[in-house]
């Protein structure tokens, strides 16, 4: 797989485009069925396909459920397929439309908050209106997001797809927000980068065959894993009308390096990922019509669509990229990955200007976030171990809502910086001498990337905490071992001051569950902490206790609500382990393992997951 660089070209003849009616029909009664916004969205699609054609690349067309009853749409789908080799798949967005409300006699459009009946009901609707116009059953599929019942049943149903668009990335109360608190679909969680979904869960990869769902997922739209992380992920994607959104460009010129310096860092990703890398380009044609969008007019909407594909064009040309429909991708990654190997993303900021770093991981058992501008500190932590079932859409526990829970999350449970009282979620370290504390939290750096074997390791660049009479040098290395729940953290003290001193090291870990900024009933989390059988536990009943054990080697806490066990463990008996309960002002809990430590001594320890029912 040496450096090769994966995009997906993906069109769809969305007949009524979101929000496109709105602005068509401006000062007229709602009419989905408007010829003027029929063609026009026709006119988008076919300009969309003469570009990447004109480039020198093969698209994926999936076909609407309101495209299937337009023949001039079918017509260019079947007329690309033969001519450039475009696949004819089928998309799950793109429902509304004159016959689907007369049909359902609903406005709803995300195929995943319907209810489970529904749901069956409108994929063989929408299949088999495919299967009637093409004469074969598509190979790829896709939605914003896809719920695990609903790619089980479409697998078993349609055993050709082999494919799907199944989530967009840190979609969730993050873009909640910005669309006025009116985009009610949530799906933060997920990998950003394409997958194989296991059965029980969409976002949470499968580790073997047996948990396999049948098909590869990829992600709405390549984002930025940095700027979409810290921010609204619609402002800044390889989509390049995200681009425009998020207004990044020169007002004056219409120029948008920052488009291609984030298909360059995801091409860079092929360093951390064994020589393989991967984009994305879904747009639909609400983004280019004739009236604007946002402050954009039709001109630039047109332009970024044209140099956007002008650069993976030249980047085919140039021997750096190859082409794939997603049928031919789902193949491809097939043959070149493993269900355990992991997907890692060692990313830096290309947009404001700061010196961060982010290091995202993710495989079978988790998707973790590390900050570098946190001193290595975890700040998102999803315990795909658990494999949580979560079905999703109406008659539901969630309607709307298919996130994985965190353990971890900064962004919406305060992180290291929070509030002058209580706690925010966060893995850290904190190092105290002589009465004097600091976390590593506040002890900014950069990382390295390697690979060791089986293991991808982050080596952290040492810093220096100073105390009042003591100066200490210290280095992380955190390890995530393949196949395994295990996240190792490695403390070095590469020097001190006075190299007859030593200090505690307190590995902490500060968790909760959830899936929005909101807290959650704690009641039911057992806390536990010990070695062998000298134990000691806590309900957490929110009373603010804690419990400890000298030569204690491990602290967990069991969540049964996401049907998750999480364990801070020390290879040492020399230490104490402790937990700790929140309370209601703060409602988190706390694992941890103190030890003292002298100059050229390492302290390790696990943080680990484990399913809990």
């Amino acid at each position: 797989m040496k450096d090769t660089f994966v995009v997906n070209i993906i069109h769809r003849p969305e007949m009524v485009p979101e929000y496109a009616e709105k602005v068509t029909g401006q000062g007229k009664a709602e009419d989905i069925g408007r010829k003027a916004l029929l063609t026009e969205s026709l006119d988008i699609f076919r300009f969309q396909q003469d570009i990447a054609h004109k480039n020198g690349l093969k698209t994926t067309i999936q076909m609407t459920y309101a495209s299937l009853f337009n023949d001039e749409a079918v017509a260019i789908a079947k007329e690309h397929h033969e001519k450039f080799g475009d696949e004819i798949s089928l998309s799950l967005l793109g429902l509304p439309c004159k016959e689907f409300r007369e049909k359902y006699q609903t406005k709803d459009f995300c195929i995943w908050m319907f209810s489970m009946e529904d749901k069956k009901r409108i994929v063989d609707d929408v299949f088999g209106k495919f299967h009637d116009t093409f004469g074969f059953y598509p190979e790829s599929t896709g939605s914003y997001y896809m719920d695990a019942d609903l790619i089980n049943y479409i697998k078993a149903a349609y055993p050709s797809v082999k494919c799907a668009v199944a989530t967009c990335w840190e979609e969730g109360p993050k873009a909640y927000h910005t669309c006025n608190n009116s985009w009610y679909t949530f799906m933060d969680g997920g990998p950003w980068n394409p997958w194989i979904p296991s059965k029980q869960n969409t976002h949470a990869p499968a580790k073997d065959a047996s948990e396999d769902s049948g098909i590869v997922a990829i992600p709405h739209l390549s984002r930025d894993l940095l700027a979409c992380y810290d921010g609204n992920g619609s402002n800044f994607g390889t989509h390049p009308q995200n681009v425009l959104r998020g207004m990044i460009y020169d007002s004056k010129t219409w120029e948008y390096p920052y488009l291609y310096n984030l298909i360059d860092q995801y091409r860079h990703l092929a360093k951390y990922n064994s020589g393989y890398s991967y984009n994305m380009m879904f747009v639909g044609p609400g983004w280019l019509n004739k009236m604007g969008r946002w402050e954009a007019p039709y001109e630039l909407l047109k332009k970024s669509y044209e140099d956007g594909m002008a650069y993976y064009g030249q980047l085919k040309k140039e021997g750096k990229l190859v082409d794939m429909t997603m049928a031919e991708f789902a193949s491809f990654y097939r043959e070149n990955k493993t269900y355990t190997e992991p997907e890692c993303a060692l990313w830096k900021d290309i947009l404001y200007g700061s010196d961060k770093q982010l290091f995202w991981y993710t495989d079978p058992y988790m998707r973790v976030c590390v900050n570098m501008d946190q001193g290595g500190a975890i700040v998102d932590l999803r315990p795909y171990a658990a494999k949580l079932e979560w079905p999703v859409g109406i008659g539901t526990e969630h309607i709307t809502d298919a996130s994985y829970p965190f353990l971890i999350q900064e962004k919406y449970r305060a992180g290291y910086f929070t509030h002058y009282a209580g706690e925010g979620t966060i893995r850290s370290a904190k190092i105290s001498y002589n009465g004097e504390e600091v976390d590593l939290a506040l002890c900014r750096t950069h990382a390295s990337f390697m690979k060791e074997g089986n293991a991808r390791i982050l080596v952290l660049d040492p810093v220096e905490i100073e105390f009042a009479d003591l100066t200490v040098k210290l280095q992380t290395r955190i390890i995530f071992e393949e196949n395994s729940s295990d996240i190792r953290f490695e403390r070095e003290i590469l020097e001190m001051s006075n190299p007859d001193a030593d200090v505690t090291i307190n590995e902490y870990m500060v968790g909760c569950y959830g899936t929005t900024e909101y807290s959650e009933d704690m009641t039911g989390i057992v806390l536990n902490t010990g070695v062998g059988d000298r134990r000691e536990s806590i309900n957490y009943e929110y009373k603010c206790r804690e419990a400890s054990v000298t030569g204690g080697k491990d602290a967990e806490a069991r969540i049964p609500q996401i049907k998750t066990k999480v364990m801070l463990t020390s290879d040492s008996d020399e230490g104490e382990s402790y937990v700790r309960e929140g309370y209601a002002f703060s409602p988190m809990f706390t694992l941890g393992h103190k030890k003292k430590i002298h100059e050229k001594e390492v302290v390790r320890t696990w943080l680990r997951l484990e399913r809990a029912d």
